[in-house]
């Protein structure tokens, strides 16, 4: 990185081309189950919730933590108390 006082950090493009979008999901809300188009990455960056892949488990998740959806990956997430998410969807991830 060249950064004025930046050291041992290093900074890496995640996709060459990508969508990203945020969804807020209220408390007692849920996205429903669907396959992913294409690889996609849910990271929570605000409250908590849940999501469940492919097993059909849901598993809680929290802010700061995230998740990866292969395609065709049927999943879904949902909050009690309310929860955004940062998702990024494109043809390859490197994560």
């Amino acid at each position: 990185m060249t950064t004025p006082g930046s050291a041992s950090a290093r900074v890496r493009r995640l996709a060459a081309q990508a969508q990203v979008v945020v969804i807020e999901i209220a408390p007692g809300g849920v996205v429903g189950r669907h396959p992913a188009a294409v690889p996609q990455l849910f990271v929570a960056i605000h409250g908590s919730g849940w999501v469940g892949g492919g097993s059909g488990e849901r598993e809680p998740i929290e802010a700061g933590e995230g998740v990866a959806w292969e395609p065709g990956e049927e999943h879904e997430s949902g909050s009690d108390g309310g929860m955004t998410a940062i998702v990024v969807e494109a043809e390859s991830l490197d994560v």
